[in-house]
């Protein structure tokens, strides 16, 4: 995964339950000691630094030490090739609780379709289908906490 600060790329890899960060040709180890409600406290080399995110469910910002980074994400090309050409999941985008499922799974979808609706951070986010298609698997139920890019739907087109 890269994450783009500004104009500066840091590259993540997973590396067991911690992550390995390179920017600019230099590599730190990354521990996520806890995250709750957009605040992450993380170990980064020994180091305790403390980041908040937030979103409006298609941007996250990230602000550490006041200073607040716009941040995208760019896929490797091992998450893009998925095994079935028209499957895809939709993750969340940032840690929250699940208020509202709105289909059932083999239910024919439209593109835009409010699929479900998760509250994180006093915000509603909709997750809706990026095309039209089918719900394969619905990967979570209402009340239930999820964190951020877990698998919430699984869909294929129609």
């Amino acid at each position: 995964m890269k994450i783009i600060f500004d104009q500066s790329a840091i590259d993540l890899s997973l590396n067991g339950k911690n992550y390995k960060a390179v920017l600019d040709n230099k590599t730190v180890d990354v521990e996520v000691i806890h995250s709750e409600n957009g605040k992450v406290d993380l170990l980064i080399d020994g180091k305790h630094i403390i980041a908040y995110v937030s979103s409006d469910g298609a941007k996250r910002w990230v602000t550490v030490d006041g200073r607040t980074f716009g941040l995208n994400k760019s896929l490797n090309a091992k998450q893009r090739n998925v095994s079935h050409e028209h499957a895809s999941e939709l993750v969340a985008p940032m840690p929250g609780q699940v208020r509202s499922v709105n289909v059932k799974e083999n239910e024919m979808v439209s593109k835009g379709q409010t699929l479900l609706v998760l509250e994180a951070m006093k915000m509603e986010i909709r997750i809706q289908a990026p095309r039209d298609g089918i719900v394969k698997e619905l990967m979570v139920k209402v009340g239930q906490t999820v964190e951020r890019e877990q698998i919430l739907v699984k869909m294929e087109n129609g």
